[in-house]
């Protein structure tokens, strides 16, 4: 099943409703849709390097909404909506990041494997900070779509294959930089603070 909903997002790339088709799959699949958008923003920014940027914004505008569509899902039916949706093994994941990273974990999430619904929904079912969970969502996707479409800007349909084959790796590599840069932060912070 997810190989033909694969090739039907993959057919929407030529289409001339392809960035409708774009906005769609970026909103519902920060909610409830199991395909990421940068299945079709892969193959539409090779086809059109130039307008790169453009869909980057076009996929973090609809991630960002489609989030907090998630949110609100998430509220609404807490725990046991999440338990019903989402595999227990991905809950026990999001858990385990939400303790160690609190918000940042939603930031996190813009660059991981993990299906990005699975942290919207459970943001509003364990009542994360809503300014919060928009600012590190925000950060999140903007980072994820914007070097890809960086990427594509500069480097064209050259860069295609690199991206398809290694952009889990890419993504787990830019998750241990923010992971390091908020570490440091924190660091440099309790090194500043007067000792008491």
């Amino acid at each position: 099943m997810l190989q033909d909903f694969y090739n039907w997002t993959l057919a929407w790339a030529a289409s001339p409703y392809a960035e409708w088709a774009l906005s769609i799959i970026a909103f519902t699949e920060a909610s409830f849709f199991p395909i990421p958008p940068d299945l079709l923003m892969i193959p539409m920014a090779a086809s059109r390097p130039s307008m790169s940027f453009f869909f980057a914004f076009l996929c973090t505008l609809f991630s960002l909404t489609g989030g907090v569509f998630g949110y609100w899902i998430g509220q609404k039916g807490g725990q046991p909506l999440l338990n019903r949706f989402v595999k227990e093994e991905n809950i026990l994941k999001v858990e385990k990041l939400f303790n160690r990273y609190d918000a940042w974990a939603i930031g996190i999430a813009g660059f991981t494997p993990i299906p990005f619904k699975v942290f919207t929904i459970a943001s509003g079912a364990f009542r994360i900070n809503f300014k919060t969970f928009l600012i590190a969502s925000l950060i999140g996707r903007a980072g994820r779509f914007f070097i890809v479409g960086t990427l594509f800007y500069f480097w064209g349909a050259q860069i295609q294959t690199f991206i398809e084959k290694y952009l889990n790796w890419i993504s787990i590599a830019l998750v241990f930089l923010l992971v390091l840069g908020a570490f440091l932060m924190h660091w440099n912070k309790k090194k500043r603070a007067p000792a008491t």
